[in-house]
This record gives structure tokens, C-alpha cells and sequence, in this order.
């Protein structure tokens, strides 16, 4: 008998599983499959930390589908009759061990399940810096009425309208971020790495039909086509696509996923080309950014500020230069937290359920070459 393993008890009260998840995903299954819900702990922080208990190793030995928060070697070695597994996290990097490279196993993700608060996160921190609620926020702590910031000559609030918001990975996330801030009036510069131009900054959309499954992702049109008719989004590739990114700037938002090619990428020479007045917002991965160069930019004054849900090392040093540095706004990853999670996620799955036991194409497949 087919079995569906559902482990996905988050142990964070935020992330619980409510159990019309399970009860949706059973209803999607035919009554010949098995449906088992684990109830040890899971963790879906960062890129997800599969708990590798005795009891889920069992579980996945003669499963045929594994629904999870990340998927190590390990549980593809134990699960030999696996032909689907799925990741409820967007990030991937840290799952591509040489078993899943190896593997046949189909692999899919929550790419573009946290895009819609991500999206609201980033325009967040955007309208801070662009209206100066750092320095208001620095008033209110010294108990001080202190107009002079806002006053003087040189001051760096703008309007959102006036504004050019440069998106570095034009996947889902980019997408929400693009969607925003064009209500808002802003122009946008969409970099992403599109369909037979390599970049850094590959996007979520794209997919790669195998021959011989027909489960297999075909390919697609590149991601964000449909807002690339927008005259207000221009997009950008390449070498001088990337420089016109840096330059042209007045908001930076990386939401490109890590991998080899976008790790460092905002490295000293990327920040230096960036306008003095500019803004860098980051809430896709620490990795992307050059964090020493990142504080010396800031302390310098070459750049604006930094708005910043992820970092190199989490969670970040008490001694960390960033937590001094007043042109900086930290959360603690936690962009993608929404009430509306499980919603678009239990979707997500059923869909995939049905796709799979149809033959069908799986929707958020990865790409085990490119990385996401």
C-alpha cells in the first residue's frame, strides 16, 4: 500500500500544523494510500532542520511521497521507494547533498509561498529610510524633540513615487516586492538571470522537462514575464545589467536564493558603486552579502542604510558591528512569519498531490544543478 508521510509539527507556536492540513491532504489521496502524520518535532527555521528521529526514519522506509522542512542524504538512503519528496521551506542549498543529485527522486519546494509578507516586510522597511523613521525612532529613545536630521540640507528622506527600487532575483518574491512599491509609483529594475542568459541571480520560475517522467517540470516562460509588460519594470541581465543595478538604485532588495553564483555578491566593489543615498534591503539569504564591507559602508556614510532579515551567521553575535550601527534595521528572519502560511502552502501541496498521482508536471520543482 502507497504511504504519504506528512512531518511537518513545527516546534515554533507561530508555524504549528493545524490539523486541517492533514485532513485536506488525506482527502487528496485515493482511500488506497496510507497517510502517516509524524508527531515528533520538526523545525522549519532557515532552510528547515529535518529531525531524524528512529521513529521517521521507519516512517519514510516505505513511503512513496515525504512532505517535510528540508530533506538530508540520510532520508533519502533510509527511503529507497521515494519518488517525490517536498521541502515546505523556499531555501534548498543546504539539501543538495550528492544523494539527492544522484537521487531520481522528484524535489520540490515552497518557492513563492512566503513571497506575500516577505513582499510587505521589505516595502517596510523601505518607507522607513524613505521617510526617515530611524531618526525618529532615535528621538523618541533619548526622550529628545530633534528636528535637525529631518531639517538640514542634505536630508535623505524621498517619496516612494520619485523612487527607482532595484530588485536583485525576480522570482516570487520579487515579484510581491515589484507588485508593491508600482502601486506606489516607484520604478522598478528587475535583475534576474533570464532563460539562456546564466546570471547570479536565478529566478524561481523556470523548470526543465526530463525525458522519461512526465512529472518533471516543463519549461516555462521566464518568471515575472507577466509584469515585464509593465513600462515602469525594466528589466536587466548580465555584466552591465548588474552594474546599472548598483547604480541606479535608491533601494536595493535582494530576494535572490543562494547559491554558488549569488553567494558574495554584494561584496565591497557591488557596495561602492551603489549611490551614497541608497538603501540595502536583504531578506533572502546572509550569504549574498559581504557583511564586513556591508559595516564599512554604513560607518563611512556611503550608504543610506540597511534593512536586514538575514545574516552570515544566525543567530547574529552580540558582538556584531551591524547591532551598533545606527542606519540599520535587524529582524531576526522572520520576514516570511504570516497567519496566512498554511493556507498557500496546504494548497501548494494538494495540488502537487494531485499532479503526482496523475502523471502530471509537479509544480516548484528544483533544479538540482542550479540550486533552487
Amino acid at each position: 500500500m502507497p504511504k504519504l508521510v506528512l512531518d511537518l509539527n513545527d516546534r515554533r507556536p507561530a508555524w504549528a500544523l493545524p490539523p486541517w492540513v492533514a485532513e485536506e491532504i488525506r482527502e487528496a489521496l485515493p482511500s488506497s494510500w496510507t497517510l502517516q502524520v509524524m508527531d515528533t518535532e520538526a523545525d522549519g527555521s532557515g532552510d528547515g532542520v529535518a529531525t531524524l528521529s528512529p521513529a521517521l526514519l521507519e516512517a519514510v522506509r516505505e513511503a512513496e511521497i515525504y512532505l517535510g522542512y528540508g530533506v538530508p542524504g540520510v532520508l533519502l538512503q533510509e527511503g529507497k521507494e521515494l519518488g517525490w519528496v517536498h521541502t515546505a521551506t523556499a531555501g534548498v542549498g543546504a539539501f543538495l547533498t550528492p544523494e539527492m543529485r544522484e537521487s531520481p527522486v522528484l524535489f520540490t519546494n515552497a518557492k513563492g509561498i512566503h513571497g506575500p509578507p516577505m513582499a510587505d516586510t521589505v516595502l517596510g522597511m523601505i518607507l522607513y529610510f524613505a521617510r526617515g523613521l530611524d531618526f525618529a525612532v532615535a528621538g523618541q529613545q533619548a526622550r529628545r524633540w530633534d528636528t535637525t536630521p529631518f531639517y538640514r540640507a542634505d536630508h535623505p528622506l524621498v517619496e516612494l513615487s520619485r523612487a527607482t527600487v532595484g530588485i536583485f532575483g525576480f522570482g516570487g518574491v520579487g515579484r510581491e516586492v515589484a507588485r508593491r512599491v508600482r502601486v506606489l509609483g516607484a520604478r522598478v529594475l528587475a535583475f534576474d538571470a533570464w532563460p539562456g542568459e546564466p546570471g547570479p541571480a536565478g529566478g524561481e520560475g523556470s523548470g526543465e522537462e526530463v525525458q522519461g517522467d512526465s512529472r518533471r517540470e516543463a519549461p516555462q516562460v521566464g518568471p515575472g514575464r507577466e509584469l515585464l509588460e509593465d513600462p515602469g519594470i525594466e528589466p536587466l541581465h548580465g555584466r552591465e545589467g548588474f552594474h546599472r543595478l548598483l547604480e541606479a538604485s535608491d533601494f536595493l532588495v535582494l530576494t535572490a536564493p543562494e547559491t554558488p553564483e549569488t553567494r558574495g555578491t554584494l561584496d565591497g566593489a557591488a557596495l561602492h558603486r551603489m549611490k551614497s543615498t541608497a538603501t540595502l534591503i536583504n531578506v533572502s539569504r546572509g550569504a549574498l552579502v559581504e557583511e564586513t564591507a556591508l559595516v564599512e559602508a554604513l560607518r563611512e556614510g556611503s550608504l543610506r542604510g540597511a534593512g536586514l532579515d538575514v545574516f552570515w551567521k544566525e543567530p547574529l553575535p552580540g558582538d556584531h558591528p551591524l547591532w551598533e550601527l545606527p542606519n540599520v534595521l535587524m529582524t531576526p528572519h522572520v520576514s516570511a512569519v504570516s497567519r496566512h502560511f498554511w493556507r498557500r502552502q496546504t494548497d501548494l501541496m494538494v495540488e502537487n498531490i494531485r499532479r503526482y498521482l496523475a502523471g502530471r508536471p509537479l509544480k516548484n520543482l528544483v533544479d538540482k544543478d542550479a540550486g533552487f
